[in-house]
């Protein structure tokens, strides 16, 4: 047995790898093992079925059978006792289910499946259940099991509908199929990075089209392929906030990495859609605050993508929008390093999407700009065109401009932008602390002072925004105090 020293109690807690369970998720093995089912009515016989479908032998103990459970004797799914259930019964079974009401005899039952050393299960009745039920999504192999601990029955089936979304029928296919190989990749593959890499192709495919006859030859002449030497870097849009704004494809990079290299503004809850075993690594770069140096970054996907590992750079919002990622991405092509993008959804269409106004509304606007509030030396960038940002047929949004909003606001209002200009001001967009700021342009240093400077915001401009305003305008014609803020679910 390893040596655990005991850590002074003054020394911080580590934090823990799994949050705390309601209940533990575990899988019975049934083929071949018989079940007991005491009762014959329908409840009783989806449970049944159930156990039926896992490959138990299941005996129905009832003097009286429902519908759905004569059903399941005709066809032989199950085998029915026409007497009531009896303690003998419950020898040498793996799981015992009963469907009863009265109390006592709930008892009864628990205390006789107890002693017999069997798992029980008395349906609806969670006081005297050993182990639960849970909404199922199948693709057996592959089997989803979700459970509410009982708290939300109706959520948890919200939640199997949203799964069965995600997940291909083919996916039984290819998981029938790795089955079958896991044997021989075994024998041909050491574990490591060529393993891995093995089954990382399969799981690529898995997504896709459902696996041709030839599938297992085409997997097999990988068993040959040489070991990857070097890794990848996938350039991740972590969306504004938000988990639901990923895409699939960033899920499944988030999945397969080994490590993670994440900005500032990347949400805890996205997070948490990464592999478990994945080293996360903060490399945020945050105007004003202390963070690691662009060349840091660069250095450190270079040295983890040559040792092998899948890289993912999540980005908040867009990797390719103000994200530096062009920098990044040069210097994997100069060192021979493989990369791919998956977008995010970018802060100026989570704006848009929170006030329900589209940025090229054709009686508004007649295009887009996406410009910088800063530059890299601290103040407004100096090369821009203010003139040309000026245009009032245009809709602007400024990124990381909260600093210079009245810098900003000076100079467009000075190059002859009118000050009644509509504005929004979005303040953790895509978070649930979310808020959206409607206002003009030369009020808007004002509102931007009353938003809370540790998160991130976006400055909007134009009259794309003047709808928005408007319903400001009647909200203040209520009684409705000045720059409301309005709340609205995102798209």
């Amino acid at each position: 047995m390893r040596n655990v020293s005991t850590p002074p109690s003054d020394a911080p807690a580590a934090p823990a790898r799994v949050e705390p369970l309601s209940v533990l998720p575990v899988f019975f093995d049934l083929h071949g093992k018989r079940a007991l089912v005491a009762g014959g009515t329908d409840p009783a016989a989806w449970k049944a079925e159930l156990l039926a479908a896992a490959g138990a032998e299941v005996t129905v103990a009832a003097t009286d059978l429902d519908d759905e459970m004569a059903r399941l004797v005709m066809s032989g799914t199950v085998q029915h006792l026409p007497q009531d259930w009896t303690p003998d019964l419950l020898r040498g079974c793996a799981l015992a289910i009963a469907d009863e009401e009265d109390p006592e005899r709930a008892q009864a039952f628990v205390n006789a499946a107890r002693a017999a050393a069997v798992p029980v299960n008395v349906i609806d009745n969670p006081t005297f259940c050993q182990f639960q039920f849970g909404s199922v999504v199948n693709r057996s192999p592959v089997v989803v099991g979700i459970s509410t601990t009982g708290a939300a029955p109706i959520l948890g089936q919200a939640v199997r509908r949203r799964i069965e979304t995600l997940l291909p029928r083919s996916l039984s296919q290819w998981a029938a199929l790795a089955q079958a190989l896991r044997d021989t990749v075994a024998e041909r593959l050491t574990p490591g990075p060529a393993r891995r890499a093995f089954w990382e192709a399969l799981v690529d495919r898995a997504f896709g089209a459902a696996p041709q006859a030839s599938a297992q030859a085409d997997l097999l002449t990988l068993l040959d392929a040489p070991a990857r030497t070097s890794g990848h870097v996938t350039f991740v849009g972590a969306g504004p906030g938000d988990p639901e704004h990923l895409t699939l494809k960033a899920v499944r990079a988030l999945q397969a990495a080994d490590v993670i290299l994440f900005d500032d503004l990347v949400s805890d809850e996205v997070l948490e859609l990464a592999r478990r075993e994945a080293k996360r690594i903060l490399v945020g770069k945050r105007a004003g605050r202390p963070s690691c140096q662009q060349s840091e970054i660069n250095d450190m996907m270079v040295t983890l993508a040559k040792a092998g590992r899948r890289v993912v750079r999540l980005k908040s919002g867009d990797p390719m929008i103000f994200g530096r990622a062009g920098e990044e991405i040069a210097v994997l092509r100069s060192h021979g390093l493989p990369y791919d993008v998956v977008p995010g959804v970018t802060a100026a269409q989570a704006l848009a999407s929170s006030l329900g106004r589209s940025l090229t509304h054709r009686d508004h606007a007649k295009s887009v700009r996406l410009v910088t509030g800063h530059s890299r030396h601290g103040g407004l960038p100096e090369d821009l065109d203010w003139r040309a940002l000026a245009d009032p047929s245009a809709t602007t949004v400024f990124y990381m401009g909260g600093r210079m909003s009245a810098e900003i606001s000076r100079r467009l209002i000075g190059l002859g932008l009118s000050p009644a200009t509509p504005a929004a001001i979005g303040c953790a967009l895509g978070r649930p602390g979310e808020r959206t700021i409607l206002t003009r342009l030369d009020e808007l240093a004002a509102a931007v002072a009353s938003c809370d400077p540790s998160e991130p915001l976006l400055i909007g401009l134009g009259q794309a925004f003047a709808s928005a305003a408007a319903l400001s305008q009647a909200d203040d014609d209520q009684g409705v105090a000045p720059q409301a803020l309005h709340r609205r679910a995102s798209a």
